[in-house]
């Protein structure tokens, strides 16, 4: 059993973009280990609670932490700080196309402060078994299949031990068959420990891959015990 404590909460949160409510009296738990969604129609908050999570949308109203960080107070420069502690997990990739895949995550070490180099090697072949990359380190970006990409962007999350991920849309460019493969690694990162919020509207996903749900309807938030 992991600890209980949650590593996300929300209570009577405001979500807002720009003067814009988007959301209101959100209240969001989430603890170690957990796989939980966050669903709803495109435009009905999903990806400003999750910018919210991770400081690119201030939040205003309400009490708000993630991984040990209060969203009201953090201050600007300690931000980087705490995405380290984060996993972000986007549609699109966003890979750097001038690197093989072994530098992209090295440049992801190195920009987060780490200076022991056989220690970077060494992490960069643990996450990149992992996520069943180990004998395409070599490969250039656009010689990987869509799948092998997003494996890559999920090994590039977890590179630095976060205790969340944050995934929104994760599988939406991919098939059937790859997403149930970027699902079960996703599984598996919960059952390390990481905590897991993906915001989609598969609903495929959700009853292939149980975990809490949350629906975005109307302004508002509210768990829910099943989806369609």
């Amino acid at each position: 059993m992991f600890d209980s404590q949650p590593i996300i909460e929300l209570q009577k949160a405001f979500i807002y973009q720009g003067k814009n409510l988007i959301l209101q009296n959100v209240d969001l738990s989430v603890s170690k280990g957990e796989l939980v969604y966050l669903v709803g129609k495109t435009g009905s908050g999903k990806s400003s609670l999750l910018k919210t999570l991770y400081c690119d949308v201030p939040l205003k109203v309400g009490s708000g932490k993630v991984a040990g960080y209060n969203l009201n107070t953090i201050k600007r420069k300690d931000i980087a700080y705490f995405r380290r502690k984060l996993g972000i997990v986007f549609q699109d990739f966003n890979l750097l196309s001038d690197r093989n895949v072994y530098y992209n995550l090295w440049f992801v070490l190195e920009s987060t402060g780490w200076k022991n180099t056989s220690q970077m090697d060494s992490r960069i072949k643990e996450v990149l078994n992992l996520v069943n990359l180990g004998s395409k380190g070599f490969k250039m970006i656009y010689e990987l299949s869509g799948g092998e990409q997003q494996r890559l962007v999920i090994a590039r999350a977890i590179l630095n031990k976060p205790e969340v991920i944050l995934a929104d849309e994760p599988t939406g460019n991919l098939d059937p068959e790859v997403t149930d493969d970027i699902m079960h690694l996703l599984r598996n990162i919960c059952d390390l420990g990481t905590a897991v919020l993906i915001a989609t509207h598969d609903y495929r996903i959700i009853n292939k891959f149980p975990g809490k749900i949350f629906r975005c309807e109307n302004g508002f938030i509210e768990e829910v015990r099943y989806v369609g």
